[in-house]
């Protein structure tokens, strides 16, 4: 939690968003600053298994968590599928089509919409489902399809999960981080859609740019020397990219922010300007 509480409270720029595709960086309302906006807030730790923290000013409290995680999509996936490496599998979602092997309303409803529950025929009923009205084999199945099935089969979970928790606790904030991210933009997409739509758009998904780390930052800083030592670094840097010329500096920092060839921009932590972004892509979620 020092980890996650240090990047957040020190570096202006590392809390964001991702929706479709674009990356939204969301800063406190003064700039640098340990402001009371930002506690309590709800981390969503997703490695192995999944760990939910409450973190708060005073300290923290593991309040939820799943044993539906990282290692259950890699495990699965090198099991159906062959691969072995995790961005391999990643990378071979990206030409995936779940509707190959996940079960949609519009398979059960003769391929229209269940308009009496606001549910259209494209929303999974059932992850794998359609595997049961099918006669082949694991062999008759593209591993794209497979591997896409069960990313989105793992993130709209933990995201329900994460969903549901942070309102039993009546909190704002979900920052997600962990080894199962690793910035991969569909994942992102994934969770963020789902938190929004289990929440009605009244949550957001966060993120954050140096979740790697969180682990080794906080150990790091348990260091009191060392914790000295790491925020006047990292406000030095900070200064001195604030005393460059406009146009450096906008190089600098745009380096930065650029995410599938747009410019990112920046938001607040205050709710308003949260929930000002426009509604993110709508894959199927039942």
């Amino acid at each position: 939690m020092a980890g996650a509480n240090f990047l957040l409270q020190t570096i202006r720029d590392e809390a964001f968003t991702f929706t479709d595709g674009r990356k939204d960086f969301v800063i406190p309302k003064d700039g640098l600053q340990e402001s009371d906006d930002l506690f309590p807030y709800l981390l969503v730790n997703i490695g192995s298994g999944v760990s939910i923290i409450k973190v708060d000013k005073d300290g923290f409290e593991r309040v939820g968590g799943t044993n539906i995680g990282g290692g259950t999509f890699w495990g699965l996936c090198r099991l159906l599928t062959g691969l072995k490496d995790f961005d391999e599998m990643l990378a071979c979602s990206a030409d995936g089509d779940n509707s190959k092997v996940d079960m949609l309303v519009g398979d059960i409803y003769g391929g229209r919409d269940y308009a009496d529950v606001g549910l259209s025929s494209g929303t999974i009923a059932s992850s794998f489902g359609r595997v049961v009205m099918d006669e082949g084999s694991l062999e008759d199945y593209n591993k794209a399809d497979i591997t896409l099935s069960l990313l989105r089969m793992i993130s709209y979970n933990i995201s329900h999960i994460a969903t549901m928790t942070a309102e039993k606790h009546g909190l704002k904030r979900i920052f997600f981080g962990g080894y199962f991210i690793r910035g991969h933009a569909y994942t992102m997409n994934t969770i963020s859609f789902a938190v929004d739509y289990w929440s009605k758009g009244g949550l957001k998904a966060m993120f954050l740019q140096h979740e790697g780390f969180l682990g080794a930052l906080g150990a790091f800083l348990q260091d009191d020397e060392a914790n000295a030592q790491a925020v006047m670094h990292v406000r030095s840097i900070s200064a001195d990219e604030e005393t460059l010329g406009d146009s450096d500096s906008a190089d600098r920092v745009g380096s930065r922010r650029e995410s599938s060839g747009r410019n990112a921009k920046t938001e607040t932590w205050c709710s308003s300007s949260l929930h000002s972004a426009p509604k993110p892509f709508r894959p199927s979620l039942q």
